[in-house]
């Protein structure tokens, strides 16, 4: 209101969702949707299902959402989220998933022995979150669970936070706040909903490229983004796609909800395009991501004279390490392990793209049943 917008609080569990040929339609209390130019979804862990579909039928009206519906199911799965982040050079502690009692021993060592963590996937706020300070009590702990029909995680328990963790609040491109969390007593989880004190920390450059990079991978706009501080840098342990605003803007000060709202009003004047749902622009041309590994013709060589611009491919964004270069310049040089995001013609694309090499492995052919539709 502050800001001369209006704002309204709508009820995701009200709407239904109408489609027909051509028109995707919204109804909120029996009534057609009144016109709406953004929205900030709020979706609870238990209406994860129906709330990501009442936002991506915004998205299919094209009214801008600060998330999107994919965003969001990326993030609410711990183990989704850590798949996605795990092949990109992003901090996360070592873990591991298992559904076979016999596996559970060799899991445990492989993450370094115990203490370990043992999380629920679809936990919140702390909850489903437990210490296992012996392997026996993980064994126990792993199996209880199990029992129960639920799916856990393992994690190595990263010592050196010493019950203390960071979040940064993520918005667009930026980190606009962050806090630390540290636990009480003999709680080691630092969540303020667990009685953890919360305190205002400035970031160093590379906490904060890290909690950005995160949500841009996992398609976020707006995250809480929670990272342990290990002895190799910042450790992802999840990110959060509805981050309450009271504990980080009483710990620093900061109008995070103007931030917010700041970063949709410009969105609404100025969209971006989402590239990654745009996979075929038109025949022939789309968007990839060449990696250039060692040995490969590029290495020493600049953007410019990689000839890439000949073939009709255009360089959108380096990655190199945990930096993001949007729009490198010609003269830029490429070095071992760079990966492209380029868009231009596919068939070309595609030959720049070598053969992977993987560990060698006994063949093994498996038949993979959907489960579920």
């Amino acid at each position: 209101m502050q800001r001369g917008h209006t704002v309204k609080v709508l009820d995701t569990l009200k709407f239904a969702i109408d489609l027909q040929e051509g028109i995707p339609d919204l109804y909120f209390r029996q009534k057609p949707l009144s016109t709406y130019d953004a929205v900030l979804p709020r979706i609870g862990a238990s209406i994860t299902y129906y709330g990501t579909a009442v936002v991506r039928q915004f998205q299919e009206m094209d009214i801008f959402c600060a998330n999107t519906a994919h965003g969001i199911i990326n993030s609410r799965d711990k183990l989704r989220s850590l798949q996605i982040l795990s092949r990109h050079h992003i901090g996360i502690p070592r873990t591991t998933f298992v559904r076979d009692k016999k596996d559970v021993l060799p899991a445990i060592e492989r993450v370094g022995g115990a203490p370990v963590v043992i999380k629920l996937i679809e936990g919140t706020q702390g909850i489903g979150v437990l210490l296992a300070e012996t392997v026996s009590a993980a064994e126990s702990i792993i199996e209880l669970l199990q029992s129960q029909k639920q799916n856990v995680l393992i994690q190595k328990f990263v010592a050196e936070s010493k019950g203390k963790d960071i979040r940064a609040f993520v918005v667009g491109d930026r980190v606009v706040a962050a806090m630390r969390r540290t636990a009480q007593g003999q709680e080691f989880r630092s969540n303020v909903h667990r009685g953890g004190i919360a305190e205002a920390v400035e970031l160093d450059e590379r906490y904060q490229e890290t909690a950005v990079r995160a949500s841009q991978i996992l398609g976020l706009r707006v995250a809480g983004v929670d990272m342990l501080e290990g002895k190799k840098g910042p450790q992802i342990m999840e990110v959060n796609s509805s981050p309450g605003l009271e504990g980080i803007e009483t710990s620093t000060g900061m109008d995070v909800a103007g931030s917010v709202i700041d970063y949709i009003s410009a969105q609404v004047d100025f969209p971006e395009i989402d590239i990654r749902q745009r996979l075929t622009v038109s025949k022939g041309y789309g968007v990839t991501e060449v990696y250039v590994p060692e040995g490969s013709n590029f290495i020493g060589v600049t953007i410019k004279d990689s000839m890439l611009s000949e073939k009709d491919i255009n360089v959108l964004t380096l990655y190199r390490g945990n930096k993001v270069i949007p729009n490198p310049r010609p003269d830029r040089i490429l070095e071992p392990e760079d990966k492209l995001l380029c868009f231009g013609k596919l068939e070309s694309m595609r030959d720049m793209i070598p053969s992977k090499t993987r560990r060698r492995r006994r063949p093994v052919i498996k038949e993979l049943v959907p489960q579920n539709g």
